[in-house]
């Protein structure tokens, strides 16, 4: 079987957002296979269309995939200001991987990308994975409370 192989996409991600690169820059229908990635195990993101899936890359700070062959097996990114503020988005891995320490990869290398490494906070929503990310330091945030305007 292949190694799992990380890749750092550039900001907005315009090799994965217009050609579906994946690895070496090697045309791979990446856009397609995050698709099917959400659809299959992330719940939050199931039926994002081709357009939205290019709206959110375009406006990601930090994009990282990850990779076995020419299969797509885990995938997150963060937006930032920069200095003060930074979310985590989308950190998904497929679900026959679990507890094999992608996610922690993943996570990881957001939080150590120039975009999000030096800012105060950095935020993420779980619906069931806080135990997860309570393992890499994140915290409930009390007193703040979440808040949803619903459209």
């Amino acid at each position: 079987m292949p190694p799992i192989r990380l890749v750092h996409h550039a900001p907005g991600a315009p090799g994965l957002r217009f050609f579906g690169l994946g690895p070496n820059f090697i045309p791979a229908r990446a856009l397609l296979k995050l698709q099917r990635l959400f659809d299959r195990h992330a719940v939050w993101a199931r039926g994002r269309s081709f357009a939205q899936l290019r709206r959110l890359l375009s406006g990601s700070d930090a994009v990282v995939s990850l990779w076995r062959g020419k299969r797509l097996v885990g995938f997150g990114r963060a937006t930032s200001d920069g200095f003060s503020r930074a979310v985590l988005w989308d950190i998904v891995v497929a679900g026959d991987l679990h507890g094999h320490g992608l996610g922690r990869r993943v996570v990881l290398e957001l939080l150590h990308a120039p975009a999000v490494v030096g800012v105060e906070r950095v935020y993420l929503m779980t619906t069931n994975s806080a135990g997860f990310y309570r393992q890499l330091g994140f915290k409930d945030a009390d007193p703040q409370q979440l808040m949803v305007l619903r459209r």
